[in-house]
């Protein structure tokens, strides 16, 4: 197992975040789940450089099980993840409380942890304002035009925006490093 030694710990969306929604494929013999699909540029090579740097990486993502298990696993990277956290499994979606808090639970992390802990997806309305009301980190990726790209209520506003996720690596060493600044001496 990758020994994890960074601070800062990652959750992070899939569809538009890491996957380009507009390549999914979806299987003639189960309506509903995608067999595959493309990373956006760069977004594969980039979680596998987080997980290999120490991150602590969860999965939190709105979908059927069986499209994120088709993907990342033939992919290569579901591996990558520390924690697995998908809609249908919880029983909920974002921006549900419920799907942060069982990402923490698999993560074995107390309310203390939420300093630590970012959101990035490219979802206003779901993975931003609900890291926001969790309490946690929120960074926007904001390079697809599916979703909402206007601020429509104050807890859609991003801590953080970012582009394009080849911008990421830098703005979470940053983050990191700031908060072991603040962590005390081990």
């Amino acid at each position: 197992m990758m020994e994890k030694n960074k601070t800062l710990i990652i959750f992070t969306d899939s569809g538009d975040t890491i996957i380009n929604e507009a390549s999914q494929v979806y299987d003639a013999q189960e309506p509903g789940i995608v067999s595959q699909a493309e990373f956006i540029e760069n977004a594969g090579e980039i979680l596998q450089q987080l997980h290999e740097e120490g991150y602590t990486v969860a999965l939190v993502a709105d979908g059927e099980e069986a499209s994120f298990q088709n993907v990342y696993r033939k992919n290569g990277l579901r591996s990558c993840f520390d924690a697995w956290v998908v809609s249908e499994t919880v029983g909920q979606q974002k921006p549900e409380a419920i799907m942060f808090q069982t990402a923490m639970e698999q993560l074995g992390l107390e309310e203390k942890d939420k300093k630590r802990i970012v959101m990035i997806g490219n979802n206003l309305k779901k993975d931003i304002a609900g890291a926001n009301r969790f309490g946690i980190t929120s960074i926007w990726l904001d390079w697809s035009p599916r979703y909402y790209r206007t601020i429509e209520e104050e807890d859609w506003r991003p801590d953080y925006t970012v582009h394009h996720p080849s911008e990421l690596p830098a703005l979470l060493e940053e983050l990191n490093r700031k908060l072991e600044d603040k962590a005390p001496e081990r």
